[in-house]
């Protein structure tokens, strides 16, 4: 994702540490540096499925998220996927996607 600035090193802890949100704690499972020359670039790892929660994050701290980019979802990636195009599931896949379903009702 890119930022309209630098993430400080404060704030790149606290995002770790977990921000607190209007509807509750934002936690993340990783987050990094994506370049090490331009730290507005970082990589940020979640399972949570709140409404826009990665820009919540970052706008609570004073960033603007210049681009997002989704690159897995639920184990599935955009690997050999162009922009704009998509694919078929594989039967794998699928059965991947009603186990995760039901195990979280």
């Amino acid at each position: 994702m890119s930022l309209d600035k630098t993430l400080s090193k404060p704030h790149f802890d606290q995002i770790i540490g977990g921000v607190q949100l209007e509807d509750g704690l934002a936690g993340v499972d990783a987050l990094a540096y994506a370049d090490s020359k331009d730290k507005s670039q970082v990589g940020l790892e979640i399972h949570s499925g709140k409404n826009r929660i990665v820009r919540r994050i970052f706008e609570h701290l004073g960033y603007d998220v210049k681009n997002l980019d989704r690159v897995m979802y639920a184990g599935l990636t955009k690997k050999n996927v162009q922009r704009g195009k998509w694919r078929l599931l594989s039967e794998k896949e699928i059965r991947i996607l009603k186990y995760l379903n039901s195990s979280i009702k």
